[in-house]
Protein backbone atom coordinates (compact mmCIF):
# COMPACT_ATOMS: atom_id res chain seq x y z
CA UNK A 1 0.00 0.00 0.00
CA UNK A 2 1.20 3.47 -0.86
CA UNK A 3 -0.32 6.69 0.40
CA UNK A 4 0.73 10.20 -0.51
CA UNK A 5 -0.28 12.57 2.27
CA UNK A 6 -0.77 16.27 1.57
CA UNK A 7 -1.68 18.78 4.27
CA UNK A 8 -4.32 21.22 2.96
CA UNK A 9 -6.42 24.19 4.05
CA UNK A 10 -8.96 23.41 1.31
CA UNK A 11 -9.18 20.75 -1.37
CA UNK A 12 -11.68 19.49 -3.89
CA UNK A 13 -11.94 16.87 -6.59
CA UNK A 14 -13.86 17.46 -9.81
CA UNK A 15 -14.95 14.82 -12.31
CA UNK A 16 -16.20 16.15 -15.64
CA UNK A 17 -16.50 19.61 -14.10
CA UNK A 18 -18.65 18.41 -11.18
CA UNK A 19 -17.32 18.56 -7.60
CA UNK A 20 -17.43 15.02 -6.19
CA UNK A 21 -15.58 15.72 -2.95
CA UNK A 22 -14.25 18.66 -0.98
CA UNK A 23 -12.81 19.38 2.44
CA UNK A 24 -11.57 22.25 4.55
CA UNK A 25 -8.44 21.99 6.70
CA UNK A 26 -7.12 18.44 6.79
CA UNK A 27 -5.37 15.87 4.64
CA UNK A 28 -5.52 14.82 1.00
CA UNK A 29 -4.75 11.11 0.79
CA UNK A 30 -3.86 9.53 -2.57
CA UNK A 31 -4.25 5.80 -1.91
CA UNK A 32 -2.68 3.07 -4.03
CA UNK A 33 -3.47 -0.57 -3.24
CA UNK A 34 -1.09 -3.36 -4.23
CA UNK A 35 -1.79 -6.96 -5.19
CA UNK A 36 -0.26 -8.08 -1.88
CA UNK A 37 -2.27 -5.77 0.41
CA UNK A 38 -4.65 -7.18 3.00
CA UNK A 39 -6.85 -5.84 5.78
CA UNK A 40 -3.77 -5.82 8.03
CA UNK A 41 -2.03 -3.22 5.84
CA UNK A 42 -5.24 -1.21 5.55
CA UNK A 43 -5.72 -1.07 9.35
CA UNK A 44 -2.09 -0.06 9.91
CA UNK A 45 -2.18 2.68 7.27
CA UNK A 46 -5.49 4.11 8.48
CA UNK A 47 -4.08 4.41 12.01
CA UNK A 48 -0.88 5.98 10.67
CA UNK A 49 -2.75 8.57 8.57
CA UNK A 50 -5.02 9.54 11.47
CA UNK A 51 -2.24 9.73 14.06
CA UNK A 52 0.75 11.15 12.18
CA UNK A 53 1.53 14.61 13.53
CA UNK A 54 1.63 17.05 10.61
CA UNK A 55 0.02 20.16 12.08
CA UNK A 56 1.53 22.79 14.39
CA UNK A 57 0.07 23.36 17.84
CA UNK A 58 -1.55 26.82 17.77
CA UNK A 59 -0.98 27.14 21.53
CA UNK A 60 2.76 26.57 21.22
CA UNK A 61 5.43 29.16 20.48
CA UNK A 62 7.36 26.83 18.19
CA UNK A 63 6.32 25.71 14.73
CA UNK A 64 6.86 22.00 15.34
CA UNK A 65 4.34 19.55 14.02
CA UNK A 66 2.65 18.38 17.21
CA UNK A 67 -0.96 17.70 16.20
CA UNK A 68 -2.59 15.00 14.09
CA UNK A 69 -5.61 15.42 11.83
CA UNK A 70 -7.65 13.84 14.65
CA UNK A 71 -6.28 16.34 17.17
CA UNK A 72 -7.37 19.33 15.08
CA UNK A 73 -10.71 17.76 14.06
CA UNK A 74 -9.54 18.00 10.46
CA UNK A 75 -11.10 16.45 7.40
CA UNK A 76 -9.88 13.78 4.97
CA UNK A 77 -10.23 13.67 1.20
CA UNK A 78 -9.36 10.11 0.19
CA UNK A 79 -8.68 9.51 -3.51
CA UNK A 80 -8.04 6.10 -5.06
CA UNK A 81 -4.88 6.26 -7.18
CA UNK A 82 -3.75 3.00 -8.82
CA UNK A 83 -1.05 4.91 -10.72
CA UNK A 84 1.05 4.96 -7.53
CA UNK A 85 2.01 1.43 -8.57
CA UNK A 86 3.08 2.37 -12.09
CA UNK A 87 6.44 0.80 -12.97
CA UNK A 88 8.37 2.56 -15.74
CA UNK A 89 11.64 0.62 -15.54
CA UNK A 90 11.03 -1.36 -18.73
CA UNK A 91 9.91 -0.04 -22.08
CA UNK A 92 8.11 3.20 -22.75
CA UNK A 93 4.77 2.41 -21.13
CA UNK A 94 4.16 2.03 -17.40
CA UNK A 95 3.14 -1.36 -16.09
CA UNK A 96 0.48 -1.55 -13.40
CA UNK A 97 0.98 -5.25 -12.65
CA UNK A 98 1.65 -4.50 -8.96
CA UNK A 99 -1.61 -2.57 -8.53
CA UNK A 100 -4.52 -4.57 -7.15
CA UNK A 101 -7.28 -5.56 -9.56
CA UNK A 102 -10.21 -3.12 -9.65
CA UNK A 103 -12.46 -5.56 -7.76
CA UNK A 104 -9.97 -6.18 -4.93
CA UNK A 105 -8.87 -2.54 -4.80
CA UNK A 106 -12.47 -1.37 -4.47
CA UNK A 107 -13.09 -3.68 -1.50
CA UNK A 108 -9.90 -2.64 0.29
CA UNK A 109 -10.48 1.04 -0.54
CA UNK A 110 -13.93 0.81 1.07
CA UNK A 111 -12.29 -0.58 4.21
CA UNK A 112 -9.79 2.28 4.17
CA UNK A 113 -12.54 4.89 3.89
Amino acid sequence: MRVIIQRVNFSQVKVNGEIVGKIGKGLNLLVGIATTDTEVEIDWMVRKCLEIRLFPDPDSNNNRWEKSVKDINGELLIISQFTLYGDCRKGRRPSFDNAASPEVAKQLYQLFV
